[in-house]
């Protein structure tokens, strides 16, 4: 099977398939999951989302948190935080098959993984470590790790594959890495470098370029499109930093500002207290902080780094993702057992859907019918009809997940002809 690009996926809903009932037809042959980690069951649930139901559970390793999708291969990956002989590990999900085909060693206490634009390579930062282990995915293997900042939260690695960020969350601090080219399993340069065949693993390890202090309690990080910044949450705190990240040499940009050649701090700023999630718009312009300490969130303009506002919002807001329309953001309302609708043209609340209990993670469907919510203290994913015949959301159904899920991810496939 092979991932079916957004395009393709818009002209399935075109085509006459399985009938289900109040949802689009799909073609013969698609299939669409959902993938929760269920932090104290040890186990993933796997929810069938053509038919809504769920499908089975797969025993995976101590403590799952962070799930990632590769955009390449038919597999998901879960981090497992608990430990095994002083070590955590990440579980490989085939998603063809939906059972788990590998399991790799890393360091201590991962929580989130981060895989490349090419597929190829994965990210896991070790917070009991001070470390972030590099995953060459073909191979199913760590083939190198690197030192970071005190307890790192998370690893993000650009859409250019060039720059990795890593927030520390101990350290207060955000490390930046510049990383090489790599062969790719065809042979071929992941980043588009003739030479990148001849690299060696030694020389494929990210190496430190910039630390940048002063962001107390780093968390979640986001970064740009095209690949020029990153905005880290300051979760200790009631900051976002916001770091220009070094372009290529031969890029356009660089050979108009040699200041563009390396990564510099561009600014601190003032958003509600606790700030844990950053949700970005698909257009890049805006970018959502959910300020969980204060109710509240905060929009942050891109192009200027600057705070256009600060909104009261539900209860302690934990987690934003924003419609492919950029019209509309979707938050989890975690102390009020519902997720709220955010009106970005209007800047006013839009309307409220009630959930199990807390929810916390989102996750659109391929095509954005439906929003999926894990609801942490309940048990379960509450599926939520983004637009009915009145075009209001509503509750559809809720679905049973395991104790304690924290995170969700959806992979759709189209069965080759």
């Amino acid at each position: 099977m092979r991932k079916v690009g957004a395009a393709a996926l818009a002209a399935l809903l075109l085509c006459v398939g399985c009938h289900r009932g109040r949802f689009p037809d799909v073609l013969a042959g698609y299939s669409e999951f959902a993938y929760v980690s269920n932090g104290e069951s040890n186990t993933v649930s796997v929810l069938d989302l053509v038919y809504l139901r769920a499908d089975r559970t797969l025993q995976v390793g101590i403590q799952p948190t962070g799930l990632a999708v590769n955009p390449k291969r038919d597999e998901v990956y879960v981090v497992n935080a608990g430990t095994v002989a002083g070590t955590g590990s990440v579980s490989v999900i085939d998603t063809d098959a939906n059972r788990v085909v590998a399991t790799i060693p890393v360091h201590k206490l991962p929580y989130f993984i981060d895989v490349d634009a090419a597929g190829g390579r994965a990210y896991v930062a070790n917070s009991g470590s001070n470390t972030v282990s590099v995953i060459d995915l073909a191979r199913r293997r760590v083939i190198g790790v690197v030192g970071t900042g005190e307890q790192p939260g998370l690893a993000r690695i650009s859409r250019d594959m060039r720059s990795l960020v890593v927030s520390n969350r101990g350290g207060g601090s955000v490390s930046i890495y510049a990383v090489e080219p790599y062969a790719t399993a065809e042979g071929a340069g992941a980043t588009g470098h003739a030479t990148a065949s001849k690299i060696t693993a030694k020389e494929q390890l990210p190496r430190l370029r910039a630390v940048f202090t002063g962001c107390l309690g780093a968390t979640d990080a986001v970064i740009l499109d095209d690949s020029s910044k990153a905005f880290i949450a300051c979760s200790g705190g009631h900051q976002v930093m916001a770091v220009s990240l070094a372009a290529a040499p031969e890029s356009w940009a660089a050979k108009q500002n040699a200041t563009l050649l390396t990564d510099h701090m561009l600014a601190l700023m003032d958003v509600g207290q606790t700030p844990v999630q950053l949700a970005l718009k698909p257009d890049g312009g805006e970018i959502f902080c959910a300020n969980f300490g204060s109710d509240s969130i905060s929009e942050i303009e891109t192009g200027t780094n600057e705070v256009g506002g600060t909104y009261t919002i539900g209860s302690k807001p934990v987690y934003g993702v924003v419609s492919a329309d950029n019209g509309t953001l979707w938050v989890s309302d975690f102390g009020g057992d519902s997720i709220n609708l955010w009106s970005i043209d209007d800047g006013k609340l839009a309307g409220s859907v009630r959930t199990g209990h807390a929810p916390d993670a989102l996750a659109f469907s391929a095509d954005e019918h439906l929003l999926l919510a894990v609801d942490a203290r309940s048990g379960d994913v509450s599926v939520v009809r983004t637009a009915n015949k009145k075009g209001e959301a509503t509750l559809f159904t809720i679905l049973p997940a395991g104790v304690s899920p924290n995170d969700i991810v959806v992979k759709a496939m189209q069965a080759r002809p």
